[in-house]
């Protein structure tokens, strides 16, 4: 049955995101990349930042959704199949506001200018596809895949998320990133990607993607002879939770477009290892406890450190606030990012906090798949000279996305702004370009950064303790001052102190 409106709005919660865009990308950075590999999207990012809306008024002189509905339910009669018109929502935050209220010019349009042969059509639509469609298909899933189609029309990054997505993408603040389940090889004899792997209950298998199904197109992407591995892998993968769409075959049949999500979720760690007293942190995305869970690496090595090389290669990016938790570590006061949106003033985004790596020299290290907030952290320590960039220009994103709750399982990406380097410079289609290019395999990349690294590197280091570590060491001060150490207590938000090694 249709439900003709909602009554009282609901509560929901906004949050901010940032997106790969995969449109009208123009290479315009300096570096020549390949091709076929120069506009691949690396994934469907997203950057999460704090976002605030006001209340929409009962009475803000928009029509209510009754006149849909009871087209629907006219329309409907035979059958009384089709469920509901979905509820309005109240968009609530605590930070910065953002103006839900209908603006003049479109609140003093009634519904009732949209043509009504466009309703007509789309009810039409609706019955012809339930009666004639050789499959029997689902109404709720119909007026899902509608409101689908039309946010995909506005862009490749907003979309409607359903339970299984939105819990998949709120599961990613804490770690998670996820692909569709596939494992695919290129036969030179056939000329084809070939789908050589799929796990059971994974997106692709509830879709009826099968081993030895051909593999055409991710997204916009057409597949050739000329991709890698590494390619294919970062197009499927992404933010858990976010969509991709696949054209595949079967041999000798006609391709097809299967839309899936990156519901197939593993956790990401940071890894860190000290080589030569350089602490190498593989950084793979942005999350909330990415800052912690640096800091706690860095603890575990237990060594004193004399230089950080920040590896961001193939990092889709994550949660905004978390590329500046982690800027924070590097730099003291310093602006990150600007956030540009239609609805506010442009902001700036700041360290803040103790600087507990500032005495450190940094070597960063990209690829074309680092992205968006990845981005964001590589050009704001290269503004301020507080790191060398090397590698190649990096993917080049600035929009900003907000997922916007509909209700506890239900959710919409939207795109509402867009993001710049503190300087104001345009990273979206451009990228960063690293201080150094580097070429060939990306195997040796990392010994010639460590070979960079070490003509920086302190004579002395910087070594991570436990509070409780730091407290047995007041104890046995007398023994520290002998053996020629300084200790300095600095405590970050969690139990962690510092202690440099003379």
């Amino acid at each position: 049955m249709v439900s003709s409106r909602s009554n009282l709005l609901k509560p929901a919660f906004i949050v901010g995101v940032l997106g790969l865009s995969l449109f009208n990308m123009q290479a315009q950075a300096a570096v020549k990349v390949p091709t076929h590999t120069r506009h691949l999207n690396p994934t469907a990012s997203l950057q999460l930042i704090s976002l605030n809306t006001d209340n929409v008024p009962l009475d803000n002189g928009a029509d209510d959704l009754s006149d849909i509905a009871d087209m629907l339910e006219s329309a409907d009669q035979a059958e009384d199949l089709i469920d509901s018109v979905a509820d309005e929502s109240v968009l609530n935050d605590d930070s910065t506001v953002i103006n839900t209220d209908i603006p003049v010019e479109v609140a003093q349009v009634s519904l009732n200018a949209i043509s009504p042969e466009t309703l007509k059509t789309f009810v039409a639509l609706i019955d012809l596809v339930r009666r004639e469609y050789v499959d029997t298909v689902n109404d709720e899933e119909l007026f899902n895949n509608a409101m689908s189609g039309m946010l995909t029309k506005l862009d490749s990054h907003a979309e409607f998320l359903d339970a299984e997505a939105y819990e998949n993408l709120r599961a990613f603040t804490e770690g998670d990133v996820g692909d569709i389940g596939i494992k695919v090889t290129y036969q030179p004899t056939l000329g084809y990607w070939v789908i050589t792997e799929v796990l059971d209950d994974s997106p692709a298998d509830k879709k009826g993607i099968t081993v030895g199904d051909y593999l055409h197109q991710v997204d916009e992407f057409k597949l050739g002879e000329d991709e890698e591995s590494n390619d294919i892998e970062q197009l499927l993968t992404g933010i858990a939770g976010t969509q991709v769409d696949v054209v595949t075959s079967t041999a000798g049949r006609r391709k097809h477009t299967t839309t899936l999500q990156r519901n197939n979720s593993h956790p990401q760690l940071i890894e860190t290892r000290l080589v030569d007293g350089i602490a190498i942190i593989r950084l793979p995305a942005f999350q909330n406890n990415s800052r912690e869970k640096l800091l706690q690496s860095l603890i575990d090595l237990d060594q004193p450190i004399t230089g950080v090389l920040l590896d961001l290669r193939d990092n889709p990016g994550g949660v905004l606030a978390s590329a500046v938790s982690v800027a924070s570590l590097f730099m003291t006061d310093t602006d990150v990012v600007q956030i540009k949106s239609r609805q506010a003033d442009s902001r700036t985004l700041s360290t803040k906090g103790a600087a507990l790596l500032e005495g450190l020299p940094v070597v960063v290290l990209q690829n074309r798949y680092s992205a968006s907030a990845a981005e964001v952290l590589a050009s704001s320590l290269q503004a301020q000279r507080r790191a060398t960039v090397l590698g190649e220009v990096s993917y080049g994103k600035g929009s900003v996305q907000s997922v916007i709750p509909l209700n506890d399982e239900q959710a919409v990406k939207l795109t509402v702004a867009n993001y710049m380097t503190a300087s104001g410079k345009k990273i979206d289609g451009i990228g960063v370009e690293p201080d150094s290019l580097l070429s060939g395999s990306e195997s040796t990349w990392e010994q010639q950064a460590l070979d960079l690294l070490r003509q920086k590197a302190l004579t002395s280091g910087i070594r991570f303790v436990r509070r409780e570590a730091l407290n047995n060491a007041s104890d046995k001060k007398s023994d520290i001052s002998n053996n020629n150490n300084t200790l300095i207590d600095n405590v970050v938000e969690k139990p962690t102190s510092m202690v440099k090694m003379k």
